[in-house]
């Protein structure tokens, strides 16, 4: 379980990217950040595994803080932290195989990483997950003849096969054409359900997130404005994730104490679709 209180992160420069951010995730849901550019997802992401370094707050994976870690002490922490990068983050000269093998570089000695040896078992392991990823045929391809589709796809079997405790993906569709994104979002939740393991995606697609995620976290300017399940997520809570709306408590999104209310309302066509930023 991943629960993350009082999360905060400013910059040299002043700027507040979190700004007192709580959530946790556990079990095997999927769970869809959203908000508009700026809003602080990627920072959310990359603080749990100490990419960025929060300035205050508590991250804790199963009873284990992290935010106090430094050293190998930090190095065996994210071991149980997978992490599905943007861009991918693969090595393009190497092959499908040996970019997903180093999954397993936080186990065994730096001898055997620096020439790239691995047990059999996480051999015959890596073999599983492409076939599992649809890649099966492709271990010795190297990553630089693949499509963007197919390097999310390694990207995948590389954080999967650190066994993690929980699976940080961030805009894992935003390159990617709308029949890809949906694959690649499908995968990602079946993986969660097989393997036990909750998902915490950083995504610009409302849609995908709406169809593929269990839970839809919503933030804005550094903060958490919305918390609810896909069907939760309505107009009213659109706009305040989009446009940092106030929606009064116990009143309806449109009228307040009987009277029209005249502030912008986020309609279904103002939502980012697959495809937009």
């Amino acid at each position: 379980m991943l629960e993350v209180t009082g999360l905060e992160k400013t910059y040299p420069t002043g700027d507040e990217a979190l700004k007192g951010v709580g959530l946790s995730v556990e079990g095997s849901e999927t769970v869809a950040m959203i908000g508009p550019s700026g809003a602080g997802k990627s920072t959310f992401i990359r603080c749990i595994n100490r990419l960025t370094e929060p300035s205050a707050g508590e991250i804790r994976l199963d009873e284990r803080e992290l935010t106090g870690l430094d050293g190998d002490a930090l190095r065996s922490a994210r071991k149980d932290i997978g992490m599905i990068f943007q861009e991918y983050n693969l090595v393009e000269r190497l092959t499908v195989m040996e970019n997903v093998l180093t999954g397993r570089l936080g186990y065994v000695s730096a001898w055997d990483a620096f020439r790239r040896s691995f047990p059999a078992e996480d051999i015959e392991r890596a073999y599983n997950i492409l076939e599992r990823v649809g890649l099966g045929d492709m271990e010795n391809k190297r990553v630089d003849e693949l499509s963007g589709g197919q390097r999310q796809r390694v990207g995948i079997a590389r954080a999967v096969i650190q066994q993690p405790k929980i699976l940080l993906v961030d805009e894992p569709t935003s390159s990617l054409d709308p029949e890809t994104s949906e694959t690649v979002m499908r995968l990602l939740t079946d993986i969660a359900a097989e393997r036990e393991v909750p998902v915490l995606i950083n995504i610009h697609e409302v849609d995908l997130a709406l169809e593929h995620a269990d839970r839809i976290v919503g933030l804005h300017d550094g903060e958490l404005v919305f918390e609810g399940s896909p069907a939760d997520l309505d107009e009213a809570g659109l706009d305040r994730v989009y446009r940092g709306a106030e929606i009064p408590d116990n009143t309806d999104s449109a009228s307040t104490d009987g009277r029209d209310d005249d502030r912008d309302v986020l309609s279904p066509g103002d939502r980012p679709l697959q495809g937009e930023t």
